[in-house]
């Protein structure tokens, strides 16, 4: 008679441990297209999946953010772009549950986040980005219609910093979903 099969239980940092590195064995191109879901820009990604390997989930996200100071603002207009606009429905997955807050919206928010983000547009000539995980829509839509007034200096600096807290989170994602 055998024994009853033990199931191995790995803990969320072996988990993490063994994902880094599956991603710093990788192939260049799967690394980068890895690294391509956290971040739209290209360069972004690709100077990533060259900087392998990583010894901690940390000193990927500090490289990360070297890497993002270091973009141009043509690459983060790049990862921008990558992103819904606030208050539309993604098939993207991380998109949609960054933007659980908007579920279920009613006609009037939708229409304000048509016409806040048709005058962001116009005004900075890229959509607005919001790190929206754990925000409500009516949280997300001050934030959209307060930046509106920005400077266009300042409010690229802001936009970045939305964007490399959303990659962050995806980042995070890699390795715990």
């Amino acid at each position: 008679m055998s024994a009853p099969s033990q199931h191995l239980q790995l803990t969320e940092a072996e988990r993490i441990e063994i994902r880094l590195a599956a991603l710093n064995d990788c192939a260049p191109d799967t690394a980068i297209n890895q690294f391509h879901r956290c971040c739209g820009s290209s360069k972004w990604s690709k100077t990533m999946a060259g900087r392998r390997p990583f010894s901690t989930l940390d000193a990927l996200q500090k490289c990360g953010d070297l890497i993002w100071q270091s973009c141009a603002h043509q690459d983060w207009l790049e990862a921008f772009a990558a992103h819904p606009r606030i208050g539309e429905k993604s098939a993207v997955r991380w998109s949609s549950q960054e933007q659980s807050g908007m579920n279920g919206l009613s006609v009037v928010l939708q229409n304000a986040f048509a016409k806040a983000n048709n005058i962001y547009e116009a005004k900075f000539g890229y959509r607005f980005i919001v790190c929206a995980t754990g925000k409500t829509a009516v949280e997300m839509l001050a934030n959209l219609e307060g930046r509106i007034g920005n400077d266009p200096a300042i409010e690229i600096l802001n936009a970045a910093e939305q964007q490399r807290l959303i990659t962050h989170l995806r980042l995070i994602g890699l390795f715990t979903e």
